[in-house]
């Protein structure tokens, strides 16, 4: 086992760990980004088969270079993935591709990093990019559905053919389920569990709309957030439910035949029960429940607040000098684990580091002058 010595380790090669890699080169730091995946983007092309983006490639950029392509066009899961692996060779970022991180401690005066493989970090900081959608989020009473029910949650699902025939219910009724309820809908009968998470109240394709979308993704980042009170309710609601229906609208799906449904409440002799008492008939459920962060790798204790969320602030632990997060789902705005928002985040983060970087240096260089 070997023991590398570098100032900043960024874990995760996800558009929140390029964009923190942008910044850090422009400012001239030394670091390196470990990325589980074998491919910059694989994380995007191993989504489902008829993803696009929920929005237009206008706001689908990272710090530095524009997407290529139509500005109201919305990419595919391939198209983007392509864009992550040209602007990570683009800006020449140190990414290390294939590194699994397994552990992240403290030894009293750096951050060790520990790998699946033979390689050992030394840093004084660490950037945070990864672990938010490592573990599908599925109900307790899911093991309970009978065998004959095929269930997938939605990061396994790539296409119709991986369910039986019959009628599917679709639990979360977020972005997510919205734009796979319309995937389904031309081959089985789809009902569509939960809440109504709202929606943009136009076409965010039509023309009309190049005034009105900006606007919205400016209020993502600036007016929703966590120092506002409109923000702060709004943030509430995101983590418990989702976030607006950005592209597919209520009217697309009950023109596709996508039938509403109350939430889905447990499960009784093998069958899904919604909250009105109803049992749906179903020969498939999918599971658009979301994701819990893995930070089990993080073993930092006071990093986190007793809820077992990073006690951060704008990215920052300050509970943990060195320590950062990026991309977290409303970490800062609306926008934070969006792609139009991690440019945003990892810059504040990175000039925070900066900023404590410079007089540690300085006082490193006082303790070894003649």
């Amino acid at each position: 086992m070997s023991t590398e010595r570098i100032e900043t380790v960024v874990v995760g090669g996800g558009q929140a760990g390029l964009a923190t890699g942008y910044h850090l080169a422009r400012r001239g730091r030394p670091f390196v980004i470990l990325d589980a995946a074998e491919r910059v983007g694989d994380a995007w092309r191993l989504r489902w088969d008829s993803l696009r983006l929920f929005s237009p490639a206008k706001f689908d950029s990272l710090p530095g270079l524009p997407y290529p392509g139509p500005a109201w066009s919305f990419p595919t899961h391939t198209e983007f993935a392509d864009y992550l692996q040209a602007y990570a060779a683009w800006a020449e970022l140190p990414v290390r591709s294939g590194v699994s991180v397994r552990r992240v401690s403290y030894d009293g005066g750096r951050y060790l990093v520990e790998t699946a493989g033979p390689q050992t970090y030394e840093a004084e900081n660490v950037i945070v990019a990864a672990g938010y959608d490592r573990l599908p989020k599925l109900p307790e009473y899911a093991g309970q559905l009978a065998p004959d029910i095929v269930q997938l949650h939605a990061v396994d699902y790539r296409n119709p053919d991986q369910f039986r025939d019959g009628p599917v219910l679709i639990v979360g009724a977020g972005n997510t389920g919205a734009d796979i309820a319309m995937d389904l809908a031309p081959r089985h009968r789809v009902l569509l569990s939960g809440p109504h998470p709202g929606q943009i109240p136009w076409r965010i394709e039509r023309r009309a709309a190049r005034v009105l979308t900006p606007a919205l993704f400016l209020a993502f980042r600036h007016v929703l957030t966590v120092r506002t009170p409109v923000g702060r309710k709004a943030r509430a609601k995101v983590l418990a439910h989702s976030g607006p229906l950005i592209r597919v609208k209520g009217r697309d799906l009950k023109a596709a035949g996508v039938r509403r449904v109350a939430r889905t409440a447990g499960v009784r002799d093998g069958r899904p029960v919604l909250a009105d008492g109803s049992v749906p008939d179903v020969a498939n459920v999918l599971w658009c429940t979301g994701f819990r962060p893995d930070v089990s790798w993080i073993d930092l204790p006071a990093a986190f607040d007793a809820d077992g969320e990073p006690a951060q602030r704008r990215g920052v632990v300050e509970a943990r000098p060195g320590l950062y997060f990026v991309g977290r789902l409303f970490q800062d705005s609306l926008a934070s684990s969006m792609i139009q928002g991690v440019g945003r985040d990892a810059e504040q983060v990175v000039r925070h580091l900066v900023a404590r970087s410079v007089p540690a240096a300085r006082a490193e260089q006082g303790a070894v002058a003649p």
